[in-house]
């Protein structure tokens, strides 16, 4: 395996259709991506992250209260125009994977993937962009103890995936996802012609698109990028926003401090911060 850097991918696409029920009573009228964290929505975090790698093509999948998610990419990002939304309407009785179909026509070229509740900072998104050549690039984190809702990893001794599920034993568990992937060269073709084979069955209309990364590791096509160090923040539950608070507000104090004239566009449609 050669150890030569790849140019930084010419797109994005973040998953942000859900509302985030397990966040309920704060996703009630506003979904997941729009909630704030340290004075900023969480897609505003994402894209803001992004936008710094030089990463401007950027497509956001939403579902819930689309029109709150429009207004606010539409003013907060006005000079942007490759930021850009595509509509799910599937949001309410699919998973993540119908996303993924929805944005299949976006995966053409070297792109991100990402969760629209996961958050980094910059250092972990120069990592993932630096990352060894492997047609898949998987983000994974270490810790002690796995629970039952974490993204489990199983890795081989030399850091390619055997296995991505939530039904991984604890002897089988290596690392956790944390919801961002790269997709490079005949990857990006594969992961979006196993996207288009999944949902030809109607039984996968409530899969993860993990199930497909799963597979294709099993051929050795996807090799995991450790972030361990970095911070990030995945927000599932309302512990999950107050914890992701506290480890961003030192960032956003030092983003509002370099750039006094950037505000948060639309707060008054977001609830108060945790």
């Amino acid at each position: 395996m050669t150890n030569k850097k790849s140019p930084i991918p010419v797109k994005a696409i973040v998953l942000s259709a859900g509302q985030g029920r397990r966040l309920l009573p704060l996703t009630e009228n506003t979904p997941k991506c729009l909630l704030p964290v340290f004075g900023k929505p969480v897609i505003a975090w994402q894209i803001d992250a992004l936008l710094r790698a030089g990463i401007e093509n950027i497509t956001v999948i939403v579902g819930f209260q689309v029109g709150k998610v429009e207004a606010l990419l539409a003013e907060r990002y006005a000079d942007h125009p490759q930021v850009r939304t595509r509509f799910n309407p599937f949001f309410e009785v699919a998973d993540n994977l119908a996303s993924c179909w929805i944005a299949r026509d976006e995966m053409t070229d070297d792109f991100l993937l990402l969760n629209g509740d996961t958050l980094f900072d910059a250092d972990l998104l120069s990592c993932v962009l630096h990352a060894e050549m492997a047609p898949i690039t998987l983000c994974v984190d270490f810790k002690q103890i796995f629970d039952e809702d974490d993204m489990k990893v199983e890795l081989d001794t030399e850091g390619w995936v055997r296995h991505v599920s939530k039904e991984l034993t604890a002897e089988q568990t290596n690392a956790e996802s944390i919801g961002l992937i790269y997709f490079r060269k005949q990857g990006v073709q594969l992961f979006r012609a196993a996207v288009e084979h999944a949902l030809r069955d109607p039984a996968r209309l409530k899969s993860w698109y993990l199930s497909i990364i799963d597979k294709l590791a099993q051929q050795r096509l996807v090799n995991s990028c450790s972030v361990h160090g970095c911070h990030w923040g995945e927000i599932d539950f309302i512990d999950d926003l107050r914890r992701t608070e506290t480890l961003f507000a030192i960032q956003g104090d030092a983003l509002k401090k370099a750039n006094p004239m950037e505000s948060v566009v639309g707060d008054k449609t977001l609830p108060s911060s945790i």
